[in-house]
């Protein structure tokens, strides 16, 4: 999967959990949660949407790598 694909579909789950997000104001290198305001319920959304729509386990192992836009559109990248 290249990094325009991975961005699409980070942002898509995102979406899911946060309809408010605009995605073109997120700084791809802040700290996402409060880049986005999410909180701990709000991540948790997001991981396991993830997860789902690739079809891995995302565990709270992997959650350091969700920290920003772009370390979660690498993560994505590599384990799609």
């Amino acid at each position: 999967m290249n990094e325009q694909d991975a961005r699409r579909i980070v942002l898509e789950q995102l979406h899911r959990v946060a309809p408010e997000v605009d995605p073109d104001a997120i700084d791809p290198e802040a700290p996402l949660r409060e880049e986005v305001d999410l909180d701990s319920l709000d991540f948790l959304s997001f991981a396991e949407a993830l997860g789902e729509y690739l079809g891995v386990d995302i565990s709270e192992d992997d959650y350091p790598e969700l920290g920003t836009l772009a370390s979660t559109v690498r993560f994505v990248t590599k384990v799609a």
